[in-house]
Order: structure tokens, then sequence, then C-alpha cells
């Protein structure tokens, strides 16, 4: 396996409803741990990567369930910053059977959110070979925007490679103006870049996979990968002032969907992991898609993260269900 993947965000405690009900009203929650990075960084130790989680945390029992489920997790807690000052953040959602269920987020002035570029260049990379960044810390605060764009830097200055997911999070947004530029500018520092056909829509304006491809290549990525939903992904890579490779990848058969809100965790887990492992990018898509439609079979954000050998059945077998 290739050296360790950095992964950059804000895990926070998550609520579940038990049953149905207005959040204030609910008496019965599970508990468990939330977080889109969180998720793939589960979705990448499944598959044998070893991987770091760089976050900041306070001293209370929600940080003590987040680092409880790194260690079951086998994600690294080396990157993981503390603090007094603030509480770590957590999230209710609903239960419902029709339509999507209700969330609260409980995320304002959260240990996570204070994290700065100071913080950033205290934390030893020199093992790390990987940096995955979502659009979704970035939204948090302006010290965390800040933290992210020195993370990069710091990442290519050690010619690590970088992946960018947009992970679109409107409302964490002052407005869509600020997010569009803020998300393109963090988009031009990636390698790799992965946006769903929707979120093109909203970032370059247009809804033609090729025009978004096109676009971040302008911007500097070698690698962009289009999700489609059910009709799959579009690839396209460019070398050397030329696209060198480009095509579609159909979606991987499902019988049953259960819930797509996991699909991006597990597309992104596929695709960074084996961009990782050196593969091609057609290799990289088809094994995005993947675990993405095994994902969506399950009802968690990360219950059907597959581990290698599992990835290795499900190939072979051609269909999930």
């Amino acid at each position: 396996m290739p050296g360790k993947i950095v992964l950059v965000g804000e895990p926070m405690g998550l609520f579940i409803a038990r049953e149905e009900g207005e959040l204030g009203e609910v008496s019965s929650f599970n508990a468990a741990v939330a977080g889109a990075e969180f998720n793939v960084a589960v979705g990448l130790t499944r598959l044998g990567h070893e991987v770091a989680y760089c976050t900041k945390l306070g001293y209370d029992p929600m940080a003590d369930r987040i680092l409880a489920a790194m260690d079951k997790n086998n994600i690294s807690t080396d990157l993981i910053l503390r603090t007094t000052d603030a509480i770590t953040g957590f999230m209710m959602k609903g239960k419902t059977s029709e339509g999507d269920p209700k969330i609260a987020y409980f995320r304002k002035g959260s240990a996570a959110s204070t994290i700065n570029t100071h913080d950033i260049d205290k934390l030893d990379l020199c093992d790390c070979d990987y940096l995955h960044v979502t659009g979704i810390f970035p939204a948090i605060s302006p010290s965390t925007l800040a933290a992210t764009k020195r993370l990069i830097r710091r990442a290519k200055d050690l010619d690590m490679t970088v992946s960018f997911d947009p992970n679109l999070r409107p409302q964490l947004w002052e407005s869509q103006e600020k997010m569009v530029k803020t998300l393109n500018e963090l988009a031009s520092y990636a390698d790799t870049v992965l946006p769903g056909i929707g979120e093109g829509k909203i970032l370059t304006g247009s809804d033609n996979e090729v025009e978004i491809a096109n676009f971040y290549h302008e911007m500097g990525a070698r690698n962009v990968i289009v999700k489609l939903g059910g009709k799959g992904a579009y690839y396209s890579q460019r070398n050397e002032e030329t696209y060198d490779k480009s095509g579609y990848v159909d979606a991987f058969p499902v019988k049953e969907i259960v819930d797509t809100v996991g699909a991006g965790v597990g597309f992104a887990a596929g695709v960074v992991s084996a961009i990782a492992e050196h593969l091609g990018i057609k290799e990289a898509t088809e094994r995005g898609n993947v675990i993405g439609a095994k994902q969506i079979t399950h009802p968690s954000d990360n219950e059907g993260l597959p581990t290698r050998e599992e990835l290795e059945a499900l190939i072979a077998a051609g269909e999930i269900g």
C-alpha cells in the first residue's frame, strides 16, 4: 500500500431518532458519528489504506465518542488537535417514511471551526502521500477556510497528491457567489476534482459533463470525474495540454436502493483509494461506481462500505442485491 492518506473535516456526534416525529419531541435516539470525510476515511481503511484525520476536538464526551469510533475503524488520530475553549459539534437526524429526514446542526463555534493556519503548520505530514479535501470544512468558518488552503499548500510543497470533492452545502455559505468562487479556487489546487453533474451546473454554469471537465482542466486539474447519478460517471484526464483519456463508466447494477445519501461517500472512497494505488482513471471511476452502488443498498452513511475482499466479490458478481 502507498503512504498515509490525509482527510480534513469536522466529525460530529450524531443522534438518530428511533421513532418518527419532531426532533424536539422524539424521546429515543441512537448515537453515532457523522461527517462526509469521516465516512470516506472509514471506506479507505476498510480497503486496507492507512488513513489520518485532521480536525480539532474539544475535551468532552462527544469527542471521546469520535476518537473511539476512529480507533475502532483504524483511523489514525495523529493529526487531531484538542482545545479546552470550545466543544465538539453534533447533529440530530429525524426518522421519516417519506421524503428527507429533518436535520438539526449544533456546530456553530465548535472546536473544529476554530482550527487555524498555525494549527496546520504544527502538523507532521512527512509520512503522508495523499490529501483528500471536500467543500464542507472550508465552509464552516473563515478560520477553517484559511486552514484548508494552508493544508493544501503544505501538501503540494511535499508533492502529495490532492483530490477535491465539492460536496456542496449551500446552507453553510453566506451566498452562492461566495461558495462558487471559493470552491472553484480550491479545485484549482487539486490534481483530481470530483463534481456531481448538479454541482457542476452550479459551479461552472454548464450541465454538460464534458464542458464541466474541460472547465476544471483549464483550471489545472489533471483528472476530472463527473458523477452522473444513475447513469454512472464521466472521466477525463489531461496530459501535457491534451485530453488523452476520457469516457463513460455505467452505473453498477443494483437490485434495490435503500438510501442514496451515502453514494458520494462510497464513490470518493473508491476513486481516492484507486488513485492512491496508482490505478488508471477509468479503473478509479469503475471502483467508485461499485462502492457508491454498494453503499446505497444500506441505510447508514458507511455501513455498506466494503472491505477489499468484499469489493472483489462484488466485481466478480457483476451486480448488487
